[in-house]
């Protein structure tokens, strides 16, 4: 017998963990999310594609955690992981939660992210809130006590030193050992810590000393925003100071919720209250943070839907503008979004109860039409699923699948592929955005309305509670005469025949329009209306053959035979994935005529493949399908335990 193959068999008759190389489709799906994580704004490919994410890290059984995440990817989906921010001690705890996800993200050299609460907020407890004034970093109010609010004109230096308390810890220390070079490690914040408001100045004893009384508006978003870049970036700087790591210093973003312009913006006059324009600069925020992920959420608080005026879909039209300057201030700015539906089971705001009086349901299917209307109009980074942290993926699950994907099938269909690397939104421009309140003179004339006219619309003027029966936008490429345009267009109220949706510049298609929502692409030349097919491989570059069921030490393993050939492989190579009677996961390598059921998870280098060799009488049959034919033997003695002959 082959040394090779004695060594294997002999591992295998033990019932160790033997190593074996990741299915290719798993390591195709890894160098994408790794290569889009990594790609510029102003790539020469093109926009990035983008990746998806939560908020709910699964610190309690049965969430979103890390390991979970991990078997998302397996299965073709491009997720940016994300854990929770790392604290404290090293414990039984701390380790069963990172470990393992760890290793296997460094061994797929991936991305990660950590999820955590408003890090400022720290200086509203001790030793930081006692600290004297020179020191402190609360609001500093006129009758000389302090408040709880972050002061945007306080003490610069002790912002870097809460930021340091924060990575400056056994646990993410350890991490770091774990994962020496990640390509991109993003630290996130929940930002919504109090800030003292441009409308409040007359209550900070510092802004009194710094400026006077008799300053606009205007002047005191200014300074307000200059003071909190200033702070907000020495905070970021005391959290890379912590790291012990130089490859984690320097891949390091820090990632802010709403650390994005306002996309109330015109809603009504009072939208300035919450803003921090200034002349020339919608938001200072894009300079204070290296990326934000915007609010696109059916809040429960207020009324807004996904079938009115007042809804995510018009109001992050007023993002599109404020990306773009947010990317001439900062050009590595990193914009994602952040989803939710206002599901509160346990509030009577719930917005799925909201719905039910309307007789509506409110179905996964409706939310994947409204997140991926969304995603198409404002292009973003990531999309961030937002659930309780008590939430499971049991219950909210069938909610992020149809996140998952819109964002996959963008990798899967080349069409839309195309549009989202070079397309161009289209606006609307026989409309002005509805909302119109209180709108500054520089940006009174920049295009904002991107919904396309339809048959269906009601007559105007509209209103907040205006209901639209279809929402739809177009992307554009090409020369006039040779133009190619996108249409994604979803109909949250119900499936609609024959919808005509006006082209700005071409004219009126008629189309179907689905909850869920529909792709046209429409050709200029040839007029050409054609649906565009989102259904999506089961495997990313694989093609599946054939199934076979065989027991493999405790495994009942039904394994789909993907016909893949990998370098170095002796005859054909195909991989598997089975499931345990315990729930845990196998996987394994068709190498030469060897089935290698791997117990236990995880990789090895890819030459592991080239050590098995043939065994006696086994004839490859060159890059046709493998197939399993029975357990591997020799002589007189028992099946090998998970070792299985294959053709």
């Amino acid at each position: 017998m082959h040394k090779a193959l004695l060594v294997t068999m002999t591992l295998f008759a033990l019932g160790a963990d033997v190593a074996v190389a990741d299915a290719p489709e798993v390591n195709a799906t890894a160098a994408q999310i790794r290569a889009e994580a990594a790609r510029g704004n102003d790539d020469p490919l093109g926009w990035p594609f983008p990746l998806a994410a939560h908020w709910n890290t699964g610190v309690l059984a049965g969430g979103f955690d890390p390991d979970w995440q991990m078997q998302m990817i397996k299965q073709d989906h491009h997720l940016l992981p994300w854990f929770q921010f790392p604290i404290g001690q090293i414990t039984p705890a701390s380790l069963a939660y990172y470990d393992l996800a760890i290793k296997r993200a460094a061994e797929l050299h991936l991305p990660i992210s950590f999820v955590g609460t408003q890090y400022e907020s720290i200086m509203a407890d001790e030793p930081y809130f006692s600290l004297p004034p020179d020191q402190n970093p609360n609001l500093l109010k006129t009758d000389g006590t302090f408040a709880k609010v972050a002061d945007p004109f306080g003490p610069v230096d002790t912002w870097k030193t809460i930021g340091k308390q924060w990575t400056d810890n056994p646990v993410l220390k350890r991490i770091q050992e774990l994962y020496p070079d990640p390509p991109l490690v993003m630290i996130v914040s929940n930002n919504e810590f109090p800030k003292l408001s441009w409308s409040e100045t007359g209550s900070s004893q510092r802004y009194s000393q710094l400026y006077g009384a008799g300053h606009d508006g205007n002047f005191k978003r200014k300074v307000i925003g200059d003071g909190f870049i200033a702070r907000y970036r020495a905070l970021q700087d005391g959290m890379r100071s912590g790291l012990v790591n130089p490859t984690w210093q320097k891949n390091v973003r820090f990632v802010g919720y709403e650390a994005t312009g306002i996309s109330a913006f015109g809603r009504w006059a009072g939208w300035l209250n919450y803003s921090d324009y200034s002349p020339e600069r919608i938001s200072a925020w894009p300079l204070a943070w290296d990326g934000g992920s915007a609010c696109y959420y059916t809040l429960n608080s207020d009324p807004s839907t996904d079938f009115t005026l007042w809804g995510p879909q018009v109001e992050g039209m007023n993002l599109v503008f404020m990306n773009e300057q947010a990317r001439r201030m900062n050009p590595n700015y990193w914009f994602e979004i952040s989803t939710w539906d206002g599901h509160a089971p346990n509030l009577d705001n719930d917005k799925r109860k909201t719905y039910a009086k309307l007789g509506q349901t409110a179905t996964p299917e409706r939310y994947g039409g409204f997140v991926q209307f969304g995603l198409w109009l404002m292009r973003p980074r990531a999309v961030r699923e937002f659930r309780g942290w008590t939430d499971t993926v049991a219950d909210a699950g069938p909610y992020f699948e149809p996140v998952m994907a819109a964002v996959d099938r963008i990798y899967a269909v080349p069409t839309l592929a195309a549009f989202w690397r070079h397309g161009t939104l289209v606006a609307n421009v026989a409309h002005t955005h509805p909302y119109q309140a209180a709108i500054p003179d520089e940006y009174k004339n920049i295009p904002r309305w991107f919904l396309l006219d339809t048959n269906l619309d009601p007559p105007r003027p509209w209103t907040l509670a205006t209901v639209l029966p279809v929402f739809s936008l177009a992307l554009v490429q090409g020369q006039v005469g040779d133009r190619q345009w996108l249409i994604y267009a979803h109909a949250p109220l119900g499936d609609r025949k024959a919808v005509q949706l006006t082209i700005p510049d071409y004219g009126a298609v008629t189309v179907d329009v689905s909850v869920e929502g529909s792709f046209y692409r429409v050709d200029e030349k040839t007029m050409a209306v054609t649906p565009v097919s989102t259904r999506q491989p089961k495997a990313s570059g694989a093609r599946t053959t054939g199934e076979r069921t065989a027991d493999a030490g405790g495994f009942r393993t039904t394994a789909a035979i993907l016909g893949k050939r990998l370098p170095g492989a002796h005859g054909c190579a195909c991989s598997f994935r089975a499931r345990r009677s315990t729930g845990d996961d196998a996987h394994g390598l068709f190498a030469g005529s060897l089935l290698l059921v791997l117990y236990g998870l995880r990789r090895s280098r890819p030459e592991a493949a080239a050590e098995v060799k043939p065994s006696t009488g086994f004839q490859p049959r060159g890059s046709n399908p493998c197939r399993v034919v029975g357990p591997v033997r020799h002589g007189s003695e028992r099946p090998r335990r998970g070792l299985f002959h294959v053709q």
